[in-house]
């Protein structure tokens, strides 16, 4: 009878052990088959289309990842949101690898101006914005050509054309990618702004972007293109490094061109919000400072246009943290900031 009873707790454990496992499997199956079904419901959102069942599951596997990050992350209390956007299934290394191609390395071997025409700029608005004074043209996409340098010298310079002609006009990346490859200036594999002034000041000027569309690609010079100018430029000068104050300045009167260490996995998903994120100083980014202001909680903010298409951020923008303790701003915004002068 003992061993009876001894046999039946036995077959009881057994039965619950089998049954913790079958919820366990039925749970992680069910869990994996949403994530699943979450995957392709972004695939068809973006028109992504692996090459094999392979690669789908390599692609599966790193999207779970980042959703996780990313719905963790905006469970926690922080200042900023992060987004599901269409870089969830790329890696850091691929993504930063694809797009940050902003020559930083070579910063410290080139020679920056010295003259800063708004040095002497005593009264600035608390706040600017100048999309709203229509300075900035709509948000482009780069795609996965590393040109952000080109994006962001010209849409410095659609801002001070606007500003001295009063007529905005989108200019041609693509001009800079195909035709300023003779320094360190080299299309899709980076470049910086700096050396994007020089061309078109040497060139006398940018065709639109309606004539010389951007493809994305490394491509050859159309010298016939390149030989019509929309816009022109008749100098650049550098903000001293290492000032908000003076950058500051810079923004309140006009676009100003500024290279950022956008390398982390919050800026890859940022959504919404004033980042104040981790970030260093190895900068790999040029993007453009357009304003300037002060959020609801009293954050003060560098509001910032990028170049990877209006799905990224708040309608392809992003507010970065001002006046952070660290001389370089935050991302090292403050380190290599830049402006043509018309």
């Amino acid at each position: 009878m003992a061993a009876n009873n001894h046999l039946y707790h036995i077959s009881l454990a057994l039965l619950f052990c089998f049954g913790l496992l079958a919820i366990q499997v039925t749970s992680r199956t069910l869990q994996d088959d949403s994530m699943y079904e979450r995957h392709g419901q972004w695939m068809s959102h973006y028109n992504k289309v692996y090459k094999d069942r392979q690669e789908r599951e390599k692609r599966l596997e790193t999207f779970t990842k980042n959703v996780n990050y990313i719905e963790a992350f905006n469970n926690a209390d922080n200042t900023y949101k992060l987004g599901i956007n269409e870089f969830a299934d790329l890696t850091n290394e691929e993504f930063i690898a694809s797009r940050n191609k902003f020559k930083g390395h070579v910063c410290s071997s080139i020679t920056r101006t010295t003259t800063f025409k708004y040095e002497n700029v005593s009264a600035i608005p608390s706040t600017v914005d100048w999309r709203k004074k229509g300075a900035v043209t709509p948000v482009k996409n780069q795609g996965q050509c590393g040109c952000c340098w080109a994006f962001s010298a010209v849409a410095a310079t659609e801002g001070i054309h606007q500003l001295s002609t009063g007529k905005l006009i989108s200019l041609s990346e693509q001009e800079l990618v195909d035709c300023d490859t003779k320094g360190e200036d080299q299309g899709c594999e980076g470049g910086l702004m700096d050396n994007a002034f020089k061309f078109i000041i040497q060139n006398h000027g940018l065709d639109t972007e309606a004539e010389y569309p951007y493809q994305g690609v490394d491509g050859t010079c159309n010298a016939n293109k390149a030989s019509v100018y929309a816009a022109t430029i008749t100098g650049y000068e550098d903000v001293p490094a290492n000032n908000e104050q003076a950058l500051q300045k810079a923004v309140a009167n006009q676009p100003i061109s500024v290279a950022i260490d956008a390398s982390g996995s919050d800026f890859q998903f940022y959504k919404s919000g004033v980042f104040t994120g981790s970030c260093g100083t190895e900068l790999d980014h040029g993007v453009t400072a357009v304003g300037y202001g002060v959020s609801n909680d009293g954050t003060k903010y560098w509001l910032v246009k990028n170049s990877w298409g209006t799905d990224w951020g708040e309608e392809g923008y992003i507010m970065m943290q001002r006046g952070v303790e660290a001389a370089e701003g935050l991302c090292g915004i403050a380190m290599q900031a830049s402006y043509p002068t018309a």
